[in-house]
């Protein structure tokens, strides 16, 4: 699979996914697991440069030289 997910995307997505997980848990309950399924939504992507949602609308954030690396 081609990563369409690039550096920049990348570093934000990681970052959020791990305010989202610290944020649900400081919430507790329903905020857990929302922040928990996000962060880790959002840290998958970060780790694998894939991103499914991006595929239907042909978004790619890589540029030209990340896309000749994968």
């Amino acid at each position: 699979m081609k990563r369409n997910v690039g550096k920049v995307d990348r570093i934000v997505r990681a970052v959020l996914g791990v305010v989202a997980i610290v944020l649900g848990a400081v919430a507790g309950g329903a905020g857990l697991i929302i922040g928990g399924v996000v962060g880790v939504a959002l840290l998958g992507t970060a780790l694998t440069g894939r991103c499914m949602a991006y595929v239907p609308f042909g978004i790619n954030t890589c540029s030209l030289e990340e896309r000749s690396k994968a």
